[in-house]
């Protein structure tokens, strides 16, 4: 199984930073951490809160610092490949956390579409609604959506 990396952002925009990451891990155990803005990170989307339910206010309760994220995503991904289905937007949002981190990014990000054959495209979209469904998933929310993708990587692949 490969490890697969979700990451929610303050909206989609000009001035957009992350705000939660999550990945899930080859045995399918999740890592979730909220982030805690930085000074001049002010764009704030009410839509992009209405996906993932998270109030700003509730980062700076209960985030962590960019330096703390992007050590924990080092140690645990370092030298390893890491799967996203929005290779676009969380490649640039990772690379803005590492920016203010102070640190070089360690892994690796590739799109997940690379590691699909014409077989699972053909069905992904469907099993990935009813391992949605199954997992009881109501909001886009970083650890469980990077799950929810692997289980539907996981599910597409015995097909």
């Amino acid at each position: 199984m490969p490890f697969i990396i979700d990451v929610e952002a303050s909206g989609f925009g000009r001035g957009s930073y992350p705000i939660e990451v999550g990945f899930a891990r080859p045995d399918g155990s999740v890592f979730s951490c909220l982030i805690r803005p930085e000074p001049d990170w002010e764009h704030w989307d009410e839509s992009a809160e209405e996906v993932h339910g998270i109030p700003r206010a509730t980062l700076f309760e209960q985030g962590s610092s960019v330096q703390e994220v992007a050590k924990k995503l080092n140690e645990e991904l370092e030298g390893k490949t890491v799967y996203t289905d929005s290779w676009g937007f969380d490649s640039s949002w990772l690379s803005l956390l590492f920016y203010h981190a102070g640190l070089r990014q360690l892994f690796r990000l590739e799109t997940l579409s690379k590691l699909l054959s014409e077989k699972q495209i053909a069905i992904w979209s469907k099993v990935k609604q009813q391992v949605t469904t199954d997992l009881n998933i109501d909001r886009h929310r970083a650890g469980p959506d990077a799950r929810m993708l692997q289980r539907t990587y996981e599910l597409t692949s015995d097909s």
